[in-house]
């Protein structure tokens, strides 16, 4: 345990804070487990309230501290927070017993980050199984990336476990946990900062000098304390309150013997606060430890115990600040020899680093190594990190530039675009071959691409493309193909894509044969025709299909040439590949598009399901959802607040991160929604949105939603423009779903009967219940118009049957509106399942009902068998039912 600054004592001013924590413990002993994280600026009173929540009776409680020093180290902090545990690995099933060993450098291998947070929470729930648990976790700030998204995936989950986690964090804090239950923990009141005052400080103050510190600390409680130690003596300052506490620590420091503060220095700069290390380490620099270590310790800055631990993290900065620099080259000297080069060689080259004055190639080439380690641990931030370093030591001008751009590019992996940019700006130019020029050209572009500056991307990609042109072709087609991709989600609004095909016709065709750059120029320019031919055959290139090199691409494609039987080929291969892959992108693609097609094939409870996976697994990787799912099935559920709703927030998302996509697919689900809906207007400036840049795949769909708005509010030249254009590309592609959409728009704009005829013909070949269903609509709205409602009922009836039985409520709503006129009753809507559940809850029902266990279910969605026990209850609860036997007779259920 922390060692205070001041003796400890009851809190004042907490009242509301304790409240939170106590709420928090009382309901996690009964299995209500939860989360609370406390923030706050440093010195402010998080450290007292963690010792609080220690202090709940009956809770066994694990602590983990962040230190600045490891924020680079991948799993550092969890491995901290687990090692009083790990006797309960044997407990677990193999899989996350090993991916925990792997994770903490027990066993050999990558590890996979959703696979350590699931057993990280298997692992916390078999220990808090005896008795319940409570994870303490400090200065969160400083936690390392991969330990704070296993902490915030742990902390999500554990709400049907005996299980507490109450963690503090300076602003703006770990990325990681923003979203997260807390508290804000602001300065005391006037009144609580003086009761605090009368009660620690140990000088008598007057009322003058007591108001000035008031005043000064700000109710910072830690500030309020050290400032009081002065006596009221020190000048006034102006400075932030921490800066004001290291200096108070640095205050200590001044009467010191020399010896003492280069033990402190040296403690510093040690953050496992390992005895082991820092006593060998002391005595290489000459030190009597005893004498050393007893003035240190009358400071009150650190505890010399089984573990060296300073009073407050700022007392550890303020300690290494204060230190010169030939004396902190001096301690990480002396750290690096007594560190074990077989246990421990990370730790030891990086002290290596920071006790190199200048360029060092032996000390760059080891952090070079450790960089392969990290990344093979799945560090890739501790990895950037070393490269970094790496680069900075690196005498050899060559081995600099390429040390750097690996940096850079192990920065991006990271998820830190900013860091890359800035590696990518000391790079020389004129130390750059066409090759290196190339890959810079590529990182910057990628650094564009994820800062949303949505231009400067693909052009980037572009310029490499230009620069290996002549050394590497392939290689350049491939750059003129990730811009051309890079500017298809970017859109086509800002002119940014129009540039990228100026720039790839410019190219030239394939050297040998056509490839998918050649298709991509051909449909992007109209030419479906001549692109189709191109396009099936790479679709059907037994040993690499292009969805195995290029599935996000391949998708938008398929889209376009109307062939609902590929994009089933390509959803089956992602979700196979992904499963048996364990890719957390590869396997959200397939769940992306499997949800997709349920939207369109009528099944609503598996759209749900894989959408509560993906979700799942985007939560487990901490990044946000795929929204494109949601938009189809929000469109083809046809309910008004719900699917406004959810397109207001996918534009606000869109519009601020640049994804032109995404705002297309908005358009075309909107559009969809309103002809639904039969509003009109609103359907036809949808659809004019939707089709008025081109681009793949949600142009050529929303067509025939152009078409009908149009229509139906007297546009009949623009109907017939957009009729045309869907034409050329259906007849292209020659697909029953294609000819069959195309032969239904074609009737609405000539009210020709064969015209509907055919589109019924064509789509009872189509597994697109969607679009089969609104054939049969549309030819009994034009029946009933031309007064044949005897005619008519037929195919309103069959609308409506296949309408309400996928959960499409507004274009079943007309069905049923048309039947009416005729005389007929529409049968009454039951109940469907997927209408009482929740999207996760439909998934977990889905499962139990094809005799899943809760374990398989836990292991899928990322939960606990506990949680998913809970949810069962209420499953049972929604549908009226006591057993998983009786899930399987629920309609919507048998997928």
């Amino acid at each position: 345990m922390r060692t205070p600054a001041h003796p400890r004592g009851p809190l004042f001013g907490r009242r509301a804070e304790i409240r939170r924590i106590d709420e928090l413990t009382t309901a996690a002993r009964v299995g209500e487990g939860g989360v609370l994280v406390l923030r706050g600026e440093a010195g402010i009173g998080k450290s007292a309230l963690l010792e609080h929540a220690a202090q709940a009776p009956g809770f066994r409680v694990v602590r983990a501290d962040g230190a600045e020093f490891e924020s680079e180290l991948p799993f550092a902090a969890l491995h901290q927070m687990c090692v009083p545990v790990l006797a309960r690995l044997a407990d677990l099933p193999g899989r996350h017993g090993d991916a925990l060993r792997v994770a903490f450098g027990l066993a050999e291998g990558t590890p996979d980050l959703f696979r350590v947070g699931l057993a990280t929470l298997a692992l916390l729930a078999a220990a808090a199984a005896e008795r319940p648990l409570l994870c303490v976790v400090d200065d969160a700030q400083w936690l390392d990336a991969e330990s704070a998204k296993a902490l915030a995936f742990l902390a999500r989950r554990v709400g049907a476990e005996r299980v507490a986690v109450v963690v503090a964090v300076r602003p703006p804090g770990a990325g990681a946990l923003a979203g997260l239950p807390g508290v804000d923990v602001d300065g005391l009141s006037d009144t609580d900062a003086r009761e605090l005052l009368a009660a620690r400080s140990h000088v008598t103050l007057d009322e003058q000098v007591r108001a000035r510190l008031l005043a000064e600390a700000r109710g910072n409680p830690l500030a309020l304390l050290e400032l009081s130690t002065a006596g009221g003596f020190a000048a006034p300052d102006s400075s932030s309150v921490p800066s004001r506490i290291e200096r108070g620590f640095q205050a200590r420091l001044a009467d010191l013997p020399a010896a003492a503060r280069l033990l402190l220095t040296l403690a510093s700069a040690d953050p496992t606060g390992d005895p082991g290390l820092l006593w060998p380490a002391a005595r290489r620099l000459d030190l009597d430890v005893a004498t050393a270590g007893a003035a240190a310790a009358a400071t009150g800055l650190v505890e010399f115990a089984t573990r060296v631990r300073f009073c407050h993290p700022l007392a550890r900065s303020a300690v290494y600040q204060a230190a010169e620099a030939g004396q902190r080259y001096a301690v990480h000297r002396v750290l690096a020899e007594v560190t074990d080069p077989a246990v421990d060689p990370d730790r030891r080259a990086w002290h290596r680093a920071q006790a190199c004055a200048g360029p060092d190639d032996d000390v760059a080439a080891e952090l070079e190594r450790c960089a392969s380690r990290a990344r093979s641990r799945g560090g890739v931030v501790a990895a950037a990190a070393f490269l970094d370093r790496a680069a900075a030591l690196s005498l050899d001008a060559g081995k600099r530039v390429e040390r750097t751009i690996v940096a850079a590019r192990a920065a991006l992996d990271a998820g830190a675009p900013d860091a890359a940019a800035e590696l990518l700006t000391v790079v020389e130019p004129v130390a750059l071959d066409e090759i290196r020029h190339a890959q810079v050209d590529l990182l910057r572009g990628q650094v564009a691409f994820q800062r949303h500056h949505d231009g400067d991307g693909p052009m980037f990609m572009v310029r490499a493309a230009r620069r290996l042109a002549e050394l590497d072709p392939d290689r350049s087609r491939e750059c003129y193909l990730d811009a051309l991709e890079m500017g298809l989600l970017v859109g086509r609004p800002g002119g940014v894509l129009d540039t990228v095909l100026a720039a790839v016709r410019s190219a030239g065709p394939a050297p040998a044969s056509p490839d998918v750059l050649d298709v991509l120029v051909l449909v992007t320019g109209g030419d479906h025709r001549a692109a189709v031919p191109l396009l099936r055959k790479l679709f059907d290139d037994v040993d690499s299909p292009l969805w195995t090199r290029r599935p996000a691409l391949a998708i938008m494609l398929a889209s376009e040439m109307w062939d609902p039987h590929a994009q089933a080929a390509i959803t089956e291969w992602l979700m196979k590949t992904g499963r048996e892959s364990g890719s957390p992108l590869v396997l959200r693609l397939g769940l992306a598009q499997l949800a997709s097609q349920g939207a369109l094939t009528g099944d609503t409870g598996q759209a749900m399901a894989a959408i509560a996976e993906e979700e799942a697994i985007a939560d487990a990787v901490d990044g946000p959802p795929m929204l494109y799912p949601r938009l189809h099935l929000a469109a083809m559920r046809g309910r008004r607040e719900e699917a406004l709703a959810l397109f207001e927030s996918a534009t606000a998302t869109a519009t601020a991160g640049g994804a032109g996509q995404l705002v297309a697919n908005v358009h075309w689900a909107s559009a969809v929604l309103h002809n639904g809906l039969a509003d009109y207007p609103a359907a036809l400036a949808a659809a004019r949105q939707a089709t008025a840049h081109g681009g793949l795949s949600l142009a050529g769909a929303a067509l025939p939603e152009l078409v009908e708005a149009a229509a139906r509010t007297g546009n009949p030249a623009e109907a017939a423009a957009a009729l045309a254009s869907l034409t050329e590309r259906t007849a292209a592609s020659g697909t029953a779903t294609g000819l069959g959409v195309a032969a239904y728009a074609r009737g609405v704009v000539t009210g020709v009967e064969d015209h509907y005829r055919d589109a019924v013909e064509h789509l009872g070949e189509s597994p697109l219940l969607a679009y089969r269903a609104r054939a049969h609509l549309l030819y009994g709205e034009w029946l009933r118009r031309e007064g044949r409602r005897r005619d008519s009922r037929e195919h309103l009836r069959t609308a409506h049957e296949l309408l309400t039985g996928a959960g499409m409520e507004a274009f079943a709503e007309r069905a049923a509106k048309e039947l009416r006129a005729t005389g007929e009753t529409a049968r009454a809507r039951s109940a469907r399942t997927a209408d009482r559940l929740t999207m996760q809850e439909t998934h977990i029902a889905r499962m139990a009902a094809t005799g899943a266990t809760s374990n398989e279910i836990a292991a899928q969605l990322f939960l606990s068998p506990r949680t998913v026990d809970a949810h069962l209850r209420n499953i049972f609860r929604k549908l009226g039912i006591t057993s998983r036997r009786q899930l399987r007779n629920q309609p919507g259920l048998d997928g």
